[in-house]
């Protein structure tokens, strides 16, 4: 087939594009690199069946003859982490909500195939542990920048499941959770390879807030297995599916993980949210999905742990440190 992925110069979006070359198929990028980098896609550039397009999602005139010609579109652009949107709501809200809205538009023209990449965030501060796909979602104040977010992705599955509910359009929702690996960046929050780097260096591991919250991580390559199989389930149509692992782990003992890993002198160091980000942040306690939905439609589990990760993004920041 051919694919249009955007967003694909990003983290997750240059694992799935290598991944679809490898299977076989033509893939096009489409990324504005305002936090995907080309050195991502390095070794997609030199592939026949690869094309980049830098632009933005949210021009209808670019975006509509792209989805036209392709046969599946994987809809991973939008506004990332933590510190991101906590300092540019605007930008977030725009992006995620606007550009959502103009890919499904044009697949619906077109009546393609799409995955539209939600996240975690829309249980808010939901205390149902596990996290269930049809559980309530429990947002906080709109005087906090941090629920933009969760209320933008919310409303671009509310988006895609009404196209599919009205017009009949082929719509997946995948809820990613934490998903960790080679090429993520912490300049937006992200936790892992701030702690990985700063163990590499010798220096404090910078633990926000108590460090008694938990999380799950996510080997992205694995997600990627369950991205593709979400596209290629004809019957996954019309449903959210969380993505992510049950191996909960608080980020205090992340840390204490990550320094015996990589074999660190470094020293944990608690920083409150407001020094962190400038400004109060609301983090939830624990963060867990219920991955039965997606296992009983594909079959998808989870294969790599989370000490297996930490030394893949180990060895890769070790050749190519994170930029300060």
């Amino acid at each position: 087939m051919r694919a249009l992925v955007t967003g694909g110069a990003g983290f997750i979006g240059s694992h799935l594009t290598e991944r679809l070359l490898k299977n076989g198929h033509q893939v096009s990028v489409i990324d504005n690199l305002s936090t995907g980098r080309l050195q991502n896609i390095e070794t997609c550039k030199a592939h026949s069946d690869f094309e980049l397009i830098v632009g933005d999602i949210c021009s209808t005139e670019l975006v509509e003859p792209l989805i036209e010609r392709s046969d599946a579109i994987f809809h991973l652009a939008a506004a990332v982490g933590v510190k991101l949107i906590a300092e540019d709501p605007v930008h977030t809200i725009e992006t995620n909500i606007g550009g959502t809205e103009i890919v499904l538009n044009a697949a619906n023209k077109s009546g393609k195939k799409i995955l539209i990449a939600s996240s975690s965030e829309v249980y808010g501060k939901s205390e149902a542990v596990p996290f269930r796909e049809d559980d309530d979602i429990v947002l906080g104040s709109t005087r906090l920048s941090r629920w933009a977010y969760a209320c933008s992705k919310a409303i671009d599955e509310f988006l895609g499941l009404a196209f599919h509910q009205q017009y009949g359009l082929d719509v997946v929702i995948g809820r990613f959770f934490n998903t960790i690996g080679p090429r993520q960046t912490g300049q937006y929050g992200m936790v892992v390879p701030r702690f990985v780097q700063s163990a590499l260096n010798n220096e404090p591991v910078l633990i926000y807030g108590t460090g008694r919250q938990t999380r799950c991580f996510c080997y992205v390559a694995d997600l990627v297995e369950a991205i593709i199989g979400l596209m290629d389930c004809g019957k996954a149509a019309g449903q959210v599916y969380n993505i992510g692992t049950n191996e909960e782990i608080s980020i205090d003992e992340l840390a204490d993980r990550v320094i015996g890993v990589t074999g660190s002198r470094s020293e944990k160091q608690f920083v409150p949210y407001e020094v962190a980000y400038g400004r109060p942040i609301e983090d939830m306690m624990r963060r867990v999905p219920s991955c039965e939905r997606i296992k009983q439609t594909t079959g998808w589990e989870p294969k790599t742990s989370l000490d297996e990760a930490l030394q893949s993004i180990a060895e890769s920041l070790k050749h190519n440190p994170l930029e300060s």
